[in-house]
């Protein structure tokens, strides 16, 4: 599975507003499209889970796994604060918000995204269906 990664992919919960939200930012940032998507409930990260022990179970924490020989299993991830700030580098750059983020200490960074994650459901409720992406779109998501 590990060599079958098309690129970097931004694992996110199915289920989240703010997760797909995100995504969709990205999606329009990332004008090379350099990034893939998946959920944390799929197929892709399913696979990924039984090849690499460090991937994440939970639900709480965006990964973005990229492909790389140095790292153990081929694989390097970035999750929680690291793999925002990643993703944005990947896309184009970090925001104003994003570079004034990334100077803050990372167990800082993760204790505010930890938060943030813990109020998510309460703050802005549930996706209980997906919106229809577009060709393009759909062209950057993995099962």
């Amino acid at each position: 599975m590990v060599a079958e990664l098309p690129g970097p992919v931004v694992f996110i919960d199915g289920e989240c507003v703010i997760c797909h939200r995100s995504a969709r930012f990205l999606m329009e940032r990332d004008t090379s499209r350099t990034l893939r998507y998946a959920t944390l409930q799929g197929e892709t990260a399913a696979a990924l889970r039984a090849a690499l022990p460090a991937f994440p179970h939970d639900l709480d924490t965006v990964v973005v796994a990229e492909p790389d020989a140095s790292a153990p299993g081929g694989v390097r991830l970035h999750l929680r604060s690291d793999g925002i700030l990643r993703s944005l580098d990947l896309t184009g750059g970090r925001t104003f918000g994003a570079r004034l983020v990334a100077w803050l200490p990372r167990p800082i960074r993760d204790l505010g995204y930890r938060l943030l994650i813990k109020l998510r459901y309460r703050l802005f409720g549930r996706k209980d269906h997906c919106s229809l992406p577009t060709a393009t779109e759909r062209s950057l998501l993995l099962p």
